[in-house]
């Protein structure tokens, strides 16, 4: 069996760890394209967040209890260029991290494709499945916010970690996506797939940019596999971010319907075949989707892998 998984953001992250684990049970070949829309060049790095928080954590080398960046991080870098005033202030690069994003800026510079560094990358950590970037070119997710009383665009990046998303939002901004192309052997794994799972990330800034590159979107939409989302609210709260905030941004109901209904049925032009919610949402109706319920909290490996058996189940594979 080749399983394909949408994924970016923490949740995503964890999610293929239980998505991994059912994989080696059953004999299955796993594939993971990562969103790319938060990356972002900064004190002349480039910086990966999705594709890092993926390969860390199935490397082994996440920080559970930030979720994010390496465990047993230090900040001498950042120590050090707040005493030059180097700007962004706002970002903090971790001293372990700063060596990944030397390694794949030197490697972009040199003329490699981002899908080439992040397989270079993964020889070291060896995450167990196939790491694909949605695309190679450029795609940045920017939002339209009110800031000091004056309306701009601004990335991600920044509205997340220097507001923490608290400001007058508008849009968001899927930058150089309607011209991007997918990565090397993304559409290749989607037409192979015998299921495609959206992971329980961020619908709007973690899945939607990946599904804002066209090519991408078309294969996932009318390619052959069934199409299983799995819900990131859970009895009308997000599972962990602030994919409540994005949802409003939207008018999107903070529920495992709301985003549902934003996926839509792929026999309504939508994406969805599948929608797996959690126990406490068992009356989750989608127009055009079947849906199912099951536990969803990511508790721990077994729990998540359970999860994901559940999603195969759904898809009927």
């Amino acid at each position: 069996m080749r399983i394909v998984v949408l994924t970016g953001g923490i949740g995503g992250a964890r999610f293929l760890v239980g998505v991994r684990a059912h994989a080696r049970r059953i004999g299955a070949e796993v594939t993971a394209v990562v969103n790319v829309g938060d990356d972002v060049r900064m004190h002349g790095l480039q910086i990966c967040p999705d594709l890092d928080s993926v390969m860390y954590t199935l490397g082994g080398a996440a920080d559970p209890e930030r979720g994010w960046g390496r465990v047993g991080e230090t900040w001498v870098v950042k120590e050090e260029l707040a005493k030059y005033g180097a700007e962004p202030s706002w970002f903090g690069l971790g001293d372990k991290d700063t060596a990944t994003h030397l390694v794949r800026t030197t490697m972009l510079t040199a003329g490699y494709p981002l899908s080439q560094v992040t397989a270079a990358l993964c020889e070291r950590w060896q995450p167990g499945v196939t790491m694909l970037p949605a695309t190679d070119d450029r795609l940045e997710t920017h939002v339209v916010a009110d800031i000091e009383g004056e309306r701009k665009a601004i990335h991600f990046q920044e509205w997340w970690v220097r507001y923490r998303g608290a400001v007058p939002t508008h849009r968001f901004v899927f930058v150089g996506a309607e011209t991007a192309k997918p990565a090397p052997g993304v559409v290749e794994a989607i037409a192979a797939a015998d299921v495609v799972l959206l992971a329980p990330s961020n619908p709007v800034v973690s899945v939607a940019p990946i599904l804002a590159v066209p090519e991408l979107k078309e294969a996932v939409a009318n390619g052959p596999a069934p199409v299983i989302g799995v819900s990131p609210i859970i009895n009308g709260s997000p599972v962990r971010g602030m994919a409540d905030r994005c949802l409003g941004t939207l008018g999107v109901e903070v529920s495992a319907a709301g985003v549902g209904a934003l996926y839509g049925a792929r026999s309504g032009g939508g994406v969805l075949d599948g929608w797996l919610v959690d126990t406490t949402d068992d009356k989750t109706d989608i127009p055009g989707v079947r849906v199912k319920a099951a536990p969803l909290w990511m508790k721990n490996e077994d729990l998540t892998a359970a999860m994901v058996a559940s999603a195969l189940d759904l898809a009927g594979v």
